[in-house]
């Protein structure tokens, strides 16, 4: 009997066993994806931010899930990133969903937009603001499930050849401004240029441009803007907290098993703390071989921020009038930010002022 019964235990085991390896096997399936970026590869954070949640996604699934890296260029331009995912032509990209606000300006606020939220704001608007949830339900239209997966924290307002006093200095500059800053910038005068990373320096060199920005002293030094432009501005105020994203195929995600939702969401986040993280330890050395090197650090004018301002204002009234998904989102994040700023106020910009002004004594 006894023998009978452990015969019929290790056969109930054994088929335990044999049930359990296929359901394993399903959920942590041999997948190859490949991921296009907006950006080049000499762009080692910007870029270099995919690498990094490609090789944590690799190791976290045992390799079972690779995804490949793809420069932009590679595959397809770097503004067309998300054309790609949305087409099928590859599984995910990593851009800034601003660079498609010609689909529907709503794009922008995936990003930034002129005077909105700086770089912990948009986290925290993301991840417990709505921000997500809102965002994503207006992705899906275009096929696309979107993951915060980067930040460069706020921006500087760039490289001009001719010093900028008067808000009438603005009048007639050919200028490259990524995304939905382009248009205000547009009503003080500015005529507004959407070009690729790569791009800006050519364009700048043969007096195609007049002025540039593009993320801060650590790339815009890499990218050699400080050779043909000698006054650089602050602040971005078009970008107080850019956010990338991974844009995933729709179809994909879904189809996704939850384990690899689960790493890809977690690989994501990952590359989001890495990537600011970077940029905020290169920038300040970054920062000072370029005030060495004889670039003119200055800081817009008060009327040209004021004007800038009443700008933003204007054209947010006037695209929410006729595009109900903007209203919706602009409102969501502009009564958060207000929010945020009264904290902000108490204790954040309280300790970095204090310590800006005494940086020398500590």
């Amino acid at each position: 009997m006894k023998r009978r019964q452990f015969l019929r235990a290790a056969g109930l085991a054994a088929a335990a066993t044999a049930v359990a390896k296929p359901a394993i096997a399903q959920s942590m399936p041999e997948l190859k994806w490949r991921l296009t970026s907006s950006y080049p590869k000499s762009l080692d954070t910007i870029y270099g931010a995919s690498e990094a949640f490609a090789k944590a996604v690799a190791e976290a699934s045992d390799n079972k899930f690779q995804i490949q890296v793809f420069a932009a260029g590679e595959i397809v331009p770097g503004l067309q990133a998300a054309d790609a995912v949305q087409n099928g032509t590859v599984e995910m990209c990593h851009t800034a969903s601003y660079y498609y606000f010609g689909k529907d300006p709503t794009f922008a606020f995936g990003t930034a937009v002129p005077f909105g939220l700086n770089s912990r704001m948009q986290t925290a608007w993301m991840y417990f603001g709505g921000g997500m949830e809102l965002m994503n339900d207006f992705y899906k239209r275009f096929n696309i499930y979107g993951i915060p997966a980067g930040n460069t924290g706020a921006q500087m307002g760039g490289w001009f050849r001719k010093e900028i006093k008067e808000v009438s200095d603005l009048n007639g500059l050919k200028m490259r401004i990524g995304g939905f800053a382009g248009h205000v910038i547009s009503k003080l005068g500015v005529v507004p240029q959407q070009i690729a990373g790569g791009d800006i320096y050519p364009a700048l060199e043969k007096g195609t441009l007049d002025a540039c920005e593009w993320v801060g002293p650590y790339d815009d030094e890499k990218l050699g803007f400080q050779k043909v432009a000698q006054y650089y501005y602050y602040p971005g105020w078009w970008e107080g907290g850019p956010m990338l994203h991974n844009f995933v195929n729709l179809d994909k995600w879904n189809a996704l098993p939850p384990a690899y939702k689960s790493l890809v969401r977690t690989a994501s986040s990952m590359a989001n703390e890495w990537m600011q993280a970077k940029y905020d330890a290169a920038n300040p050395a970054a920062l000072k071989r370029l005030v060495a090197g004889g670039a003119q650090l200055r800081p817009f004018t008060q009327p040209i921020m004021d004007a800038s301002l009443r700008a933003a204002l204007d054209l947010y009234a006037e695209v929410s009038k006729s595009n109900p998904d903007f209203k919706k989102v602009w409102e969501a994040m502009l009564a958060f930010r207000n929010d945020q700023y009264l904290w902000w106020q108490v204790a954040e910009l309280t300790y970095d002022t204090y310590l800006v002004r005494n940086r020398t004594r500590t």
